[in-house]
């Protein structure tokens, strides 16, 4: 069963015309394998797949361009700003999925939404699993800094 979600609109009144790159091969078949889209995932994998990404992602940018930046403690303090961060993204989803959310629209780029998104439980699953894909993710970008960075300072001295 595959899922088209990208798809040209029949109706030109609307607005969104089949241009070369909103109805290509390559852009459905790029949103098509997102995890928010995939068919066949439940909302805890969805959840877990994209936490590892926010988590994993964020840690770079607070390590190297936070204020510790040239501290002894840059590793530390980045984790800990990737981790902070994916706590509140995680009580923004909880807040959201309290708040009985409604059926997600119907649009153009995703005319299928996620059947597991579409009630309370279902943000609620997908929240708790951001949360320790976030968390998981962050890690592992800090295990493997640590490690490759440590081995590089023992191979090549200071000149890295």
């Amino acid at each position: 069963m595959t899922m088209d979600v990208v798809k040209p609109a029949d109706d030109p009144q609307i607005g969104n015309l089949a241009t070369p790159i909103n109805s290509s091969g390559f852009t459905k078949a790029l949103i098509n394998n997102l995890p928010a889209y995939r068919a066949g995932l439940s909302a805890q994998r969805r959840g877990l797949e994209i936490g590892m990404a926010h988590g994993y992602l964020l840690y770079g940018p607070f390590t190297f361009t936070g204020p510790y930046r040239n501290s002894g403690v840059a590793t530390i303090a980045g984790l800990v700003g990737a981790v902070s961060l994916v706590v509140i993204l995680t009580i923004c989803l909880s807040i959201y999925a309290s708040s009985k959310p409604n059926k997600p629209i119907s649009t153009v780029t995703t005319p299928k939404t996620p059947a597991e998104l579409e009630t309370s439980e279902g943000w609620s699953e997908f929240a708790s699993s951001f949360l320790i894909g976030g968390v998981g993710g962050a890690t592992v970008a800090f295990l493997l800094y640590t490690v490759i960075y440590s081995n590089a300072l023992d191979a090549f001295g200071n000149l890295v």
